[in-house]
C-alpha cells in the first residue's frame, strides 16, 4: 500500500491540476471588422467559487491595444493617419469544464480610448480632411469563447466579444457604435 500511495498521489495531481488552476494570465491576437483592425490583448483571470464540481466561475480583467498607420488619398487629398484604440475591461465569466473542451461565455464593463492623428495633409485648399480627435467612451460586452486544456497549465483559446458603445454615444465619425472581435490565443494557469 506504501508503494501505491505515491503513485496514487502523483496521478491525482496530473488529472486535477486544472482544479488547482485559479489564476489565469493570457495573450492573444485580436481581428476586427473596423479600422485598425488587427491588434494585440493581455487577460489575467482570478478563479472564484472553486468548490463547485463542473463549473468555473472567474474575473476577468483584460486590456486590447489596436494601432495602424496609414497614407490616404481621398478626393486628391493626401494625409497621413494614425490610429490607435485601447481598451480596458472587467468582465464575469462563467465555464463548463469538458473533459479537455471548456466552453465559456462572460459579461463585463469597460472604457475605450481611440485617438486619429492627421498629419502631412497635402493638396486640401477648403481643410477637407479629417482632423486629429480623441475620444473616450464607456462599453459593455458579452463574449463566448472555448479553451482546451492540451497540458494542465497551458490552454490555446478563441473567443468572440461584442461590444457596444451604447452606454455613451461615440462623437468621432470614425468610431462605430459596436464592435465585434475574434481572439485567437494562449493562456497559462497556475
Amino acid at each position: 500500500m506504501k508503494k501505491i500511495l505515491p503513485l496514487i498521489v502523483i496521478i491525482t495531481a496530473l488529472f486535477s491540476a486544472s482544479t488547482f488552476a485559479q489564476f489565469e494570465i493570457g495573450a492573444s491576437y485580436e481581428l476586427r471588422e473596423e479600422d485598425p483592425k488587427n491588434g494585440f490583448g493581455i487577460r489575467i483571470q482570478k478563479g472564484i467559487l472553486q468548490q463547485l464540481p463542473i463549473v468555473n466561475l472567474g474575473i476577468r480583467v483584460h486590456g486590447s491595444y489596436f494601432s495602424d498607420e496609414n497614407d490616404v488619398s481621398r478626393d486628391g487629398i493626401t494625409y497621413s493617419e494614425d490610429l490607435t484604440n485601447y481598451e480596458l475591461g472587467v468582465s464575469a465569466i462563467g465555464g463548463v469544464s469538458l473533459g479537455l473542451l471548456e466552453p465559456y461565455v462572460g459579461l463585463g464593463l469597460g472604457t475605450n480610448n481611440y485617438d486619429q492623428v492627421v498629419t502631412d495633409v497635402q493638396n486640401d485648399p477648403n481643410n477637407l480632411s479629417p482632423e486629429t480627435g480623441d475620444e473616450s467612451s464607456l462599453f459593455w460586452n458579452m463574449m463566448a469563447g472555448a479553451k482546451v486544456s492540451i497540458l494542465p497549465m497551458i490552454k490555446p483559446f478563441v473567443e468572440y466579444r461584442y461590444t457596444s458603445y451604447d452606454l455613451e454615444n461615440p462623437n468621432l465619425e470614425d468610431v462605430k457604435e459596436s464592435s465585434g472581435i475574434i481572439a485567437f490565443g494562449v493562456s497559462i494557469s497556475f
